[in-house]
């Protein structure tokens, strides 16, 4: 957290709005290793890839389509094309230890729910 702190304050002078939102998001940023998770799914957990591969998927079936007639037509097509995005998806790193993962969430639900009672 100290080095991403010191990054803030470097982007501060050429770049104020990324460093705002660095610093916004620093706390969550490492959320999944406070958890104590193990390493293999914490390494897939923490990259973003797994939101925009379904998204680059998504833009690569639809970039075509230049008229869309409705609401309702661009939600089929979005759906059509997350469905076929879906069959190129493989098991993400870790998947056998996801089970600490929700262990873990559920520990600190309860915990939670104890501080606000």
């Amino acid at each position: 957290m100290a080095r991403l702190e010191k990054q803030a304050e470097w982007l501060e002078r050429e770049y104020p709005s990324a460093a705002t939102s660095l610093r916004e998001g620093l706390a969550e940023m490492f959320t999944v290793n406070r958890l104590g998770v193990s390493p293999s799914p914490t390494r897939c957990l923490v990259s973003t890839s797994v939101i925009e591969s379904p998204h680059s998927g998504v833009r690569l079936r639809t970039r075509k389509v230049c008229r869309w007639r409705d609401g309702q037509m661009m939600m089929r097509w979005a759906a059509a094309a997350l469905l076929m995005t879906e069959q190129n998806f493989r098991k993400i790193m870790g998947y056998r230890d996801l089970w600490m993962l929700k262990s873990a969430l559920d520990q600190k639900a309860v915990s939670l729910q104890r501080e606000a009672a």
